[in-house]
């Protein structure tokens, strides 16, 4: 009799225990959708106003083609901006710091970064909108975790809500900022407890911008055979892709620090790139590759790409960056790759706007090393038809790219050749 109350006692006890438990998780579950939702307002909000501002100032742009002479005076505005703020050290590096670290993400990162990538895009500085969107999303996390009194580690998953909220505003595309937020951070493993939040917030920031009007980047493609002749395009359009990401990456880097040793002051430096750009614009006598470009990756899906275009994107993206101008390297990579791609699939008899869109995603894997948010990439941006040689492409490309990547700061946790733990920075 006493064995089986004691018996039932200690069953009772694994109930009351594993209620407990459920409760839990229950309670950690709402927690972090409620998280998720603030943030994807909020970065719903400020991505569709960060979008729609950019649009206005690149349609003011084409309209006002002397801008682009403006573009010393606006350079030395924006370093003059962040020398006020004492913020230069803290770019798309920083955000990914703040998740490796206890890292501290001043407030006024995000209405700086905002200001100075409008202004970019107003003047022609060949750069993107997803270094900002990053920034800003992570300066919202930060703070909304630091409003909350959350600890560290939390604090990391919550700068990546935030990541998620902003790039899912500006690109319309929540599947893919949800995966990228957690992936780009640490290559090779993923933190799958930010899944709920940051999908979450995606879908949330994703909403909200399609209630504010603003579009997302959505070009469908008809699908082609899978067959080894066009499964050998892509592969060969893919290894182009692994091989341009690493000149990029390569580019942007001694960029850096070439224009650090020839123009040490930053004043002088970034007056002396929005000259440079300037001129140059002239002298190609197009303004295709100022701003983000996005109108060109449209054309190149349509199998129109102009043969040296990926080259001067290269050319001028680096001068911008290198020199200081704000915005982010991600978009032009894509342009990169879409018009690259678009130029190879005239001799390998595949379909030029496939061609783009395998060198768009071969790139972005390659600069990023994110396979499975590529892969989303592929999916939410040109539909489903060819998402079998999407995954091809980004497979190839990941691979291929070996460890470099655009952010110092993003870790290679495991090798991409063996399971080995190699826990190194990208070069």
């Amino acid at each position: 009799m006493d064995r089986d109350r004691q018996a039932a006692a200690k069953e009772a006890g694994r109930f009351r225990a594993g209620l407990r438990h459920g409760v839990g998780y229950l309670r950690g579950f709402f927690l972090w959708v409620l998280a998720g939702l603030l943030l994807g307002l909020a970065g719903g909000l400020v991505g569709s106003a960060f979008s729609l501002c950019v649009r206005l100032a690149t349609g003011l742009r084409i309209q006002h083609p002397w801008l682009i002479w403006c573009l010393p005076l606006g350079g030395l505005g924006i370093a003059l901006l962040y020398h006020i703020r004492a913020l230069q050290p803290t770019d798309t590096n920083g955000i990914l710091l703040a998740i490796h670290s206890p890292a501290r993400i001043p407030l006024m990162t995000g209405p700086v970064i905002f200001v100075s990538s409008v202004l970019s895009h107003l003047l022609g500085a060949s750069v993107g909108r997803e270094g900002a969107a990053l920034q800003i999303g992570g300066v919202l996390g930060y703070h909304l975790a630091r409003l909350f009194r959350q600890g560290e580690k939390d604090t990391h998953l919550i700068v990546m809500c935030g990541m998620s909220a902003v790039f899912s505003a500006l690109f319309g595309a929540p599947l893919t900022a949800a995966v990228f937020a957690i992936e780009v951070a640490s290559v090779g493993i993923l933190h799958f407890s930010a899944i709920v939040p940051c999908l979450t917030a995606a879908l949330t920031a994703t909403w909200v911008a399609g209630v504010l009007g603003v579009p997302g980047e959505y070009f469908p493609l008809p699908a082609i055979s899978f067959s080894l002749e066009n499964i050998g395009a892509v592969a060969l359009i893919s290894l182009a892709g692994a091989g341009m990401s690493i000149l990029f990456c390569l580019s942007l880097r001694q960029g850096h620090r070439l224009t650090a040793r020839l123009l040490p002051n930053r004043f002088w430096r970034i007056a002396a790139g929005g000259l440079l750009l300037a001129i140059l614009t002239q002298l190609v006598g197009t303004m295709d590759y100022n701003g983000a470009g996005m109108d060109v990756v449209a054309a190149s899906l349509q199998g129109h790409a102009r043969p040296a275009a990926f080259l001067w994107k290269l050319v001028f993206t680096v001068i911008s960056v290198s020199c200081g101008f704000k915005g982010g390297e991600i978009v032009p990579s894509m342009f990169i790759g879409a018009t690259m791609g678009c130029l190879l699939s005239g001799f390998l008899s595949i379909d030029p706007g496939v061609g783009a869109a395998v060198g768009l995603l071969s790139m972005f894997c390659g600069c990023l090393n994110c396979p499975i948010s590529s892969v989303f990439l592929g999916l939410e941006m040109f539909g489903g038809a060819n998402i079998r040689f999407f995954a091809v492409a980004c497979a190839i490309s990941y691979m291929l790219s070996a460890n470099y990547g655009l952010y110092e700061e993003q870790k290679i946790v495991y090798s991409k050749l063996h399971p080995e733990f190699i826990d190194r920075y990208t070069s």
